[in-house]
């Protein structure tokens, strides 16, 4: 089946919007002052980026029925879910068992936050020796798996929903957040490799579907240390509050703008 090259418009004004989120425990907002790690349809007072995006929307006039798929630790796909167990990492699922096959079938909005964990696994693998005879050669092949289940999740929410409009959240570069700032410097540069290699050869490239892409790699507020939980990973309120503002901007406007495939913070470390 060709991908569609566009997804819905924006809804209306005052319409309903039938919102299904997929993600990781970014979705469940851990790390907030108001974490839903056991995602539900109702959290009111949820403080992470799809709870704060849904009473935005609302306080807009939109009528919004969400289900948050949202599952800490999980992984895209099943690969990557097997490298971090082999690896000592905990995943408890990939969204493409244990999400994309419960996306509501009426959901006119679907939000993908993928990346993170796999960045963390993989540089979990190399740090066990995998792919030691050629690390950036191993990174390289993981983002191509990382675009391969991409595909497939797509896939798999347009056979469950049609043609939703589809918002996705490129990686960071975390060897710029505050959980690897006393990393190893090769540590740091796989970490680069991969989130650099994920966002522009995998979630930039779907704004040639129609898909709006929020550009965390390039915008200043992604590596700003206050924006982060204790743990230098999870944002706090502060960072789910912009990542929320700017879930709600693509989801409503017909030009949002398109990601940067070339910024200063994809070369954070050398």
């Amino acid at each position: 089946m060709t991908a569609p090259t566009s997804t819905a418009a924006p809804p209306a004004a005052g319409s309903t919007i039938v919102y299904t989120a997929i993600g990781a425990s970014d979705a469940t907002g851990h790390g907030s002052s108001v974490p839903c790690d056991i995602p539900t349809q109702s959290c009111p007072n949820g403080m992470g980026y799809v709870y704060v995006a849904t009473r935005q929307l609302q306080a807009q006039g939109f009528t919004v029925t969400l289900l948050n798929l949202g599952l800490p630790t999980a992984v895209i796909g099943p690969d990557f879910e097997a490298l971090g167990t082999n690896n000592g990492r905990i995943i408890a699922g990939n969204f493409i068992v244990f999400e994309m096959p419960f996306v509501l079938q009426n959901s006119t909005v679907v939000t993908i936050f993928a990346g993170g964990n796999e960045v963390n696994t993989i540089t979990a693998a190399l740090g066990n020796g995998v792919g030691a005879s050629d690390p950036s050669g191993y990174i390289d092949s993981q983002v191509r798996a990382f675009g391969a289940d991409y595909t497939t999740l797509l896939a798999g929410i347009r056979a469950r929903a049609g043609n939703p409009r589809i918002v996705a959240l490129n990686v960071p570069n975390l060897a710029g957040l505050p959980l690897l700032a006393g990393a190893r410097l090769d540590q740091k540069q796989a970490a680069q490799r991969a989130s650099v290699g994920m966002t522009t050869t995998v979630v930039n490239a779907l704004t040639a579907q129609g898909i709006g892409v929020i550009d965390l790699m390039c915008d200043a507020r992604t590596y700003i240390a206050s924006n982060y939980s204790s743990d230098g990973f999870h944002p706090n309120d502060a960072g789910y509050a912009f990542i929320a503002g700017e879930v709600v901007r693509a989801i409503t406007s017909s030009s949002y703008p398109a990601p940067l495939n070339s910024c200063s913070r994809m070369t954070l470390v050398p």
